[in-house]
């Protein structure tokens, strides 16, 4: 290369991958994955202002809290016990063991919706107590965030029952446990998300 090559060179136009010998890196995440997340984004978004909400109007002189219902301490009780159980099944997707990937998740979905259950519950519970939406502020508060929750919490449950016909379908077959790893993974992520989601709710919900 001549003098007159490197004084009108323009470092900022190379093409390191054109470079020989240079390191060619790309980065590649799934559809799913990537889904996931910007929807975790969404719905972060959504928990924020409506927590952020019932922060502000508990504030005010007239707020009346809720009782503190049992329910709801057993119902975040197998909300844990839930997660714990995706957790496993995420965990056996790493040791190749199908039947330790179906138990998981089995267990993860019976104890959601026995969750779901409880919630209900806890919401006749309420409505029987004389505790209802329209009554004050901290009432509709507090069936808007549990609703909420159950709401995404259902929605999980969707995705819980193609997971589960997948292993199925696997351990019949004898298949590769790779076809359902990012489910398994997905899946967990998403339990993990709620419970902590509920775990905050649940706090506020005490300290009020």
């Amino acid at each position: 290369m001549n003098i007159f090559d490197e004084l009108t060179k323009k470092p900022w136009l190379a093409d390191p991958s054109r470079i020989e010998g240079a390191p060619v890196q790309s980065y590649f995440m799934p559809t799913g994955k990537l889904g996931l997340r910007v929807f975790l984004i969404v719905v972060t978004v959504i928990f924020t202002l409506t927590t952020i909400a019932y922060g502000d109007r508990m504030l005010f002189a007239n707020w009346t809290p809720m009782p503190e219902s049992w329910v709801l301490w057993l119902n975040t009780a197998i909300l844990i016990a839930s997660g714990i159980a995706m957790q496993w099944s995420k965990v056996n997707t790493k040791r190749d063991n199908i039947l330790g990937v179906r138990e998981g998740l089995a267990y993860g979905g019976v104890l959601t919706i026995a969750f779901l259950i409880g919630q209900l519950y806890a919401w006749q519970q309420m409505v029987e107590l004389g505790y209802y939406a329209n009554i004050t502020t901290a009432n509709a508060f507090f069936y808007l965030l549990t609703g909420l929750h159950g709401i995404h919490m259902l929605g999980g449950l969707v995705a819980w029952g193609r997971s589960m016909l997948k292993v199925r379908k696997i351990a019949q077959s004898n298949g590769s446990i790779n076809e359902v790893r990012l489910s398994i993974e997905l899946c967990t992520t998403y339990w993990h998300y709620l419970l902590l989601i509920w775990l905050i709710m649940f706090t506020l919900l005490l300290l009020s």
